[in-house]
């Protein structure tokens, strides 16, 4: 088995029991049908509803592979949508709105990546400053109002498809794909992950940590800025209150299902967007079987207690503890039975 199939595994798995499950509750969960020229169904729905937490994820991953966190994600969301509806109420196009809101979800992971790299605070606290604060950036932009436009063009990223195929579904896709790929083909995927295991160790290397903490923050206000511009354009129109309220703790739990360590080091970008089309499957499946929606919340925290059982450190050395014994008894067991005959 490739290693790559082999590493995202357990969450292949777990998505394929959660898709059996939501069918024994809902048959048609697995229809897909052609309706003008575009891809409808439950899994088409999943796959585009997913986008947001998906790319979230896919920079969260990076962040949590140099052992910080970015708490600020949904904030950014907004602040990149306020922008844009901005940008496009004022009259100034599509491709000034689509720049100029990806500029400022990368100047916001440039003043996460600069407070935790230079100025030295610790990234949960870092990130909480623009948790905290971007909301009222974002209703400032558009003036404690939902900012609506009417621009197609733009509408296009959120509601578009392509060959029948979501955009919002393709944008995560070839994002998760070029990220991925970078990481594994050049050394930028290890050099992270020396950070996260030992960062003092790394800069004795040789290794830039600094330049390389602000390159992940800033991929991470990109993959925030992507995912802001397609909730944006998904309701033509910017909530400041609203959007990507609470999506970053979805985006880590995303992470943390897709079995990368918080602690950071080694990484998996695939296994990341698995584990937020596991949540989005979840969030569906107990819509479309008729669920009340508050087992959403019982389902995700049973899910990250169960994941983090199974990390925890203590609970893996009593493990090897048991299989030690075990063993050893197995051994003397069997050496009385060689000496006894």
């Amino acid at each position: 088995m490739p290693r790559a199939i082999r590493r995202c595994l357990p969450q292949i798995v777990t998505l394929a029991v959660l898709i059996v499950l939501v069918t024994l509750f809902f048959p048609q969960f697995l229809t897909i049908s052609l309706e003008n020229g575009r891809l409808t169904g439950p899994v088409v729905d999943i796959l585009k509803r997913g986008a947001p937490v998906a790319l979230l994820a896919v920079g969260m991953t990076l962040v949590i592979a140099t052992k910080g966190i970015d708490l600020s994600v949904g904030t950014v969301m907004a602040i990149s949508g306020a922008v844009a509806a901005w940008t496009l109420a004022s009259g100034m196009g599509v491709l000034p709105a689509l720049g100029l809101a990806v500029l400022a979800g990368l100047a916001c992971g440039l003043w996460n990546g600069c407070l935790v790299a230079f100025v030295g605070i610790q990234p949960i606290v870092a990130t909480l400053i623009l948790m905290t604060s971007g909301r009222g950036i974002a209703q400032l932009i558009t003036e404690g109002r939902i900012l609506t436009f009417s621009e197609p063009a733009f509408a296009w990223f959120g509601s578009g498809t392509v060959v029948g195929i979501p955009v919002p579904a393709l944008i995560w896709l070839v994002t998760g794909v070029a990220v991925a790929v970078l990481m594994r083909r050049t050394a930028l995927g290890l050099l992270v992950e020396s950070i996260g295991i030992n960062r003092a160790a790394s800069a004795l290397a040789g290794v830039n940590a600094r330049v390389l903490l602000l390159a992940v923050y800033m991929a991470s206000g990109l993959c925030a800025a992507l995912a802001g511009i397609i909730a944006t354009a998904d309701i033509r129109g910017a909530d400041a209150n609203n959007a990507g309220l609470w999506l970053e703790l979805d985006a880590i739990l995303a992470v943390v299902i897709g079995g990368n360590s918080l602690l950071g080091g080694r990484f998996s970008i695939a296994a990341s967007v698995l584990g937020a089309l596991i949540i989005q499957t979840v969030d569906t499946g107990i819509l479309l079987a008729g669920f009340p929606s508050e087992y959403n919340l019982i389902i995700k925290a049973g899910l990250v207690l169960a994941i983090l059982l199974v990390q925890s450190p203590n609970l893996a050395a009593h493990w090897y503890f048991l299989r030690a014994r075990l063993g050893r008894g197995r051994d003397a067991g069997t050496l009385a039975d060689k000496e006894a005959s």
